[in-house]
């Protein structure tokens, strides 16, 4: 079992930023790949960005490429957020998975980012 906490979702305006930190605990020995998802009201969840076990492949949605950022650090995966849009306010969670961008095996419990115009 992995547990993934999420943490620094907050309110910002359009043209802020925030930083995401997801923490994995549990049997963390394993090789997970990891990614942040997200989900606005009335939308389906999306894949905004994923990362590998070693930390070499990223993979963004198009999107927030170029504004959204990806990293992890041992049990830690960050996701930097810049130039924050409207359109981006949702339920960010951070999921472990197993297969690369196809089997999302463990889920964190969300926060909420909000953007204001």
């Amino acid at each position: 079992q992995v547990q993934l906490v999420e943490s620094g979702g907050g309110l910002v305006q359009a043209g802020g930023s925030l930083r995401l930190a997801c923490a994995a605990s549990g049997r963390t020995s394993n090789s997970y790949h990891m990614g942040w998802f997200r989900q606005a009201p009335g939308k389906d969840r999306e894949l905004v960005a994923a990362i590998s076990w070693g930390g070499a492949a990223t993979s963004y949605a198009d999107s927030v490429k170029g504004r959204f950022s990806i990293s992890r650090d041992k049990n830690t995966v960050y996701l930097q957020m810049n130039s924050l849009l409207p359109e981006d306010t949702a339920v960010y969670s951070c999921a472990a998975g197993t297969n690369w961008l196809t089997t999302w095996r463990y889920w964190g419990q969300g926060t909420q980012v909000t953007v204001s115009s």
